[in-house]
């Protein structure tokens, strides 16, 4: 005896006590998915038998359940249930959270549950409690489907308690597995002729009868339509785009949602009174022409539609009207509702039609939802949604999308068929303001306060606590520029591991053999700059339309901070801009706008402050105070007093001070304005709608060539030499040119997989490992850091939570960029550049 229970579903078990409603709920469910009045009245009380303490209990037990249910996770109430009034509160909490109450009623023989109750030493109340609880029970089997309950299996013996078994069954609206591509069809309205022609224009082949009607159409790439609804009414040929439509769905080449007009339609059929304006009585009139039969499978197609569909591991959302994410997958006249005929702020407009509430400002769900219901002059996005209603029937457009290419395509109407209560809007002006409370497109408080966790392609979901996000928000608030230009902050760089070699603490070598082991054979070694990290962002011309904030673009830290006041910005802006067109890059990528990873020298343009403070500081005490020291003890020593050990020592810290003082001086040069300041871009980030981490990094090397050839004073470049970790030549070359290179005073390479992203067994690889000179990691490590007790001390640091990080900002970086070119808005791209942001306040030693 199989019962049925829908996916996402509140399941209230009904029985007196004894008929063995725990032994079914512990047989056929997860004991996750049980709630029981037993364990809470324990949890609360300390005594799964104290009556006294029900009340309470219920109440935590209907929290849970309601935190369950707002998981979309199914969830079993193990109680007697015998009172229309238990049974009321869990059916609303049904309701409030849009999923099916499904009710198992246990109706056994009231001596089966007298002689278990014996059995039990806890079960001390008298015969009478069964009695009445079976009697309540009786009394409630007639009334369970009017209560609320949408199945309601009844078992009335122990042996059909025993016989059965529960299936669970997706439900109707859950279309998850099906991955597409699909390509997806706004509102029809009886407009055959640009229908056929849109499905032509998107690859299909019409299927004709013997009188020549569509009656259907399939895609020779195996691609299938969806509609969102409102097949029906107002146009000129209903049958025909139902007899068309009916065709794919039966070949399984479309999908069909169900609209506010396609419903209508159904319940017209049925005989029930329903108005006939706004294009119904069209219909019927064009109906009435087909054969009976024909009518009969329209009445019976329009009135089986869902209203949404989940397709594409629940990617994709179809409804007709759209639908918040609350709603995605859940199954309840609200839903159904919201999806045929959307939200109504309850005012209406000047022709008299109701002015509904934009949804779709207000939406931050990760599954992409299209939808029609209310006509709009052109397809656009609004924060991964989009309307494909463009009209047609009224003169407009028959929209679609090709999901997931995102690409839209059109055929124009033949003529006005229906005139519209509300004109069109012409092309290009645009609505009147919605009602809304959030304005978007901006990052909103919302969506960043609190528990946040970030769903990435790379590295799955991110998270970041509280204390983080307060500490993020008062940076972005309080010294990072306009969040519009923030797109993209570059991770955290992982370092090689600790060296064994005596005389070093890092060495290229480590980063050759940790790549090998990982599979990647070509790296690419590229010279460290004595700077600081750069995001350049430059539009060709203003950015209003894609950023939403005048101006020609920014230049950022890697925490969000300016580098320059905003006249100098602009010049340096001039300049990228300048070189960009000259080194023909805006054609040749076909975009408006560059984003450039980058290093901004001299280091003391943006660390002026740091260095005098804190490390000149330092030099200058010790070369105060270390000379008189040696002068002295060097007097001593002449005048044979024991202080041999002691003046070599303090030889030795006068030669690190000195090291120390020309370690930090090389990474300081005078500038006057933006005299002197270069930058040495080394990987092109993004432009419009297209991303770069797949390109190996030397493309991006040899086009950051490019530029510095068009202008060899403010770019500077990026040397680098590609190595074979397999080969022991080619590792010792590298080995060479790092020693070179930090012999001279250079603060030495980092060391890159060459084909840029690049993915291990498990996880993405480090996109980087920095290898730092000896004399650079004095400034780090301060100036005695190479004295041996202290380098053994130092081989002692932990790296493991440095790379982690660096690998979760990594990954939330990717994710941002990639984001940001499929156009989503700026909210959407905010919340990854947030997290980073965030991650950055985690307590790792910054030296590192």
């Amino acid at each position: 005896m199989k019962l049925s229970i829908p996916d996402m579903s509140l399941v209230v078990l009904i029985g007196a006590s004894g008929s063995g409603k725990s032994t079914f709920a512990r047989t056929h469910f997860a004991p996750t998915q049980v709630l029981s009045s037993d364990f809470f009245r324990g949890l609360v009380a300390d005594d799964e038998n104290d009556q006294s303490a029900s009340a309470d209990a219920f109440d935590a037990l209907h929290y849970v359940a309601g935190k369950r249910l707002a998981a979309g996770r199914m969830t079993v109430i193990d109680a007697t249930n015998v009172q229309r009034s238990a049974r009321s509160t869990l059916v609303g909490l049904a309701k409030e959270h849009n999923v099916l109450p499904v009710a198992i009623v246990l109706d056994v023989p009231g001596s089966v549950c007298q002689e278990r109750n014996a059995e039990r030493p806890d079960r001390d109340f008298g015969p009478h409690v069964v009695r009445k609880q079976r009697a309540d029970l009786r009394g409630s089997l007639k009334s369970l489907q009017r209560e609320g309950f949408r199945r309601v299996h009844v078992l009335r013996s122990v042996e059909d308690v025993e016989a059965a078994s529960i299936e669970v069954q997706p439900l109707l609206n859950d279309k998850r597995a099906e991955t597409g591509p699909f390509d997806v069809i706004g509102d029809v309205h009886g407009c055959r002729a640009e229908l056929e022609e849109l499905l032509g224009d998107l690859g299909y082949a019409i299927e004709r009868d013997g009188e020549q009607r569509a009656v259907g159409a399939a895609h020779s790439a195996g691609r299938r339509a969806v509609f969102v609804g409102d097949l029906v009414d107002r146009g000129p040929d209903t049958p025909g785009v139902l007899r068309l439509v009916m065709g794919m769905v039966a070949a399984g080449t479309a999908l069909v949602v169900c609209g506010n007009h396609d419903d209508k339609l159904a319940r017209a059929l049925r005989g029930r009174n329903v108005g006939l304006g706004h294009g119904l009585a069209e219909s019927l009139a064009q109906l009435s022409a087909e054969p009976a039969d024909f009518r009969k499978q329209v009445e019976e197609f329009c009135g089986g539609l869902i209203a949404h569909y989940v397709l594409d591991g629940g990617k994709l959302v179809v409804a007709h009207a759209g639908l918040p994410e609350r709603y995605h997958g859940r199954a309840s006249g609200t839903v159904r509702g919201f999806a045929l005929y959307g939200e109504t702020t309850g005012e209406t407009d000047e022709y008299g039609l109701p002015v509904r509430y934009p949804w779709a400002d207000e939406y931050r769900g990760g599954a992409m939802v299209l939808y029609g219901h209310t006509p709009v002059p052109e397809a656009e996005w609004i924060n991964g949604t989009m309307c494909l209603d463009t009209g047609c029937v009224f003169g407009g457009k028959l929209t679609a999308l090709r999901y997931p290419e995102r690409e839209v395509v059109s055929v124009a109407a033949q003529r006005v068929w229906y005139e519209p209560s509300r004109p069109l809007l012409p092309s290009g002006q645009p609505p009147p303001e919605p009602v809304s409370r959030r304005e978007p497109g901006v990052l909103n408080l919302d969506d960043v306060a609190g528990r946040r966790s970030v769903e990435t392609r790379h590295h799955g979901r991110i998270s970041v606590q509280p204390e983080r996000a307060a500490a993020a928000l008062e940076v972005m608030s309080r010294f990072a520029i306009d969040p519009r230009w923030l797109v993209y902050l570059p991770p955290t760089m992982a370092p090689v591991a600790t060296s064994d070699r005596p005389d070093v603490l890092e060495h290229p070598e480590e980063a050759f053999a940790a790549y090998r082991a990982l599979g990647v054979q070509d790296v690419l070694c590229e010279e460290k700059h004595m700077g600081s990290r750069a995001v350049v962002l430059v539009c060709r011309d203003d950015a209003t339309g894609r950023f939403g904030i005048e101006g020609s673009g920014a230049v950022h830290t890697r925490t969000g901070r300016p580098f320059f006041v905003p006249e100098q910005e602009a010049e340096l802006l001039a300049g990228v801009r300048a070189a960009a067109t000259s080194a023909g890059l805006w054609d040749e990528l076909d975009t408006d706008w560059l984003l450039l990873d980058a290093e901004l020298m001299p280091w003391s343009a943006k660390a002026g402050a740091l260095i005098t403070d804190q490390y000149a500081s330092v030099g200058a005490a010790a070369e105060a105070a270390l000379p008189p020291a040696l002068e002295s003890l060097t007097a001593a020593a002449e005048r044979g007093v024991d202080v041999g050990e002691l003046l070599a020592k303090t030889r030795a810290r006068a030669g690190n001070a000195s090291a120390y003082r020309d370690a930090y001086r090389r990474y300081c040069w005078p500038t006057e304005g933006l005299r002197g300041v270069r930058l040495a871009p080394f990987q092109l980030l993004a432009t419009d709608g297209r991303t770069y981490h797949d390109r190996e990094h030397g493309w991006h090397l040899e086009l950051a060539d490019r530029l510095v050839r068009a202008d060899s004073e403010l770019f500077a470049t990026t040397r680098r030499l590609a190595v074979d970790t397999t080969d022991p030549t080619s590792t010792a070359a590298g080995i060479a040119w790092w020693e070179e290179l930090t012999g001279a005073g250079g603060e030495g390479v980092v060391v890159k997989p060459a084909a840029n992203l690049t993915r291990g067994k498990r996880s993405l690889v480090q996109p980087g490992l920095k290898v730092r000179g000896r004399e650079y990691l004095r400034i780090i490590y301060g100036p005695d850091y190479t004295e041996p007790a202290n380098l053994d001390r130092l081989r002692q640091r932990g790296l493991g939570r440095k790379r982690g990080l660096a690998a979760r900002e990594y990954a939330l970086g990717l994710e941002a960029l990639e984001r940001l070119a499929r156009g989503e808005p700026l909210w959407r791209v905010h919340e990854c550049v947030f997290a980073v942001l965030a991650l950055e306040s985690e307590p790792v030693d910054p030296r590192l």
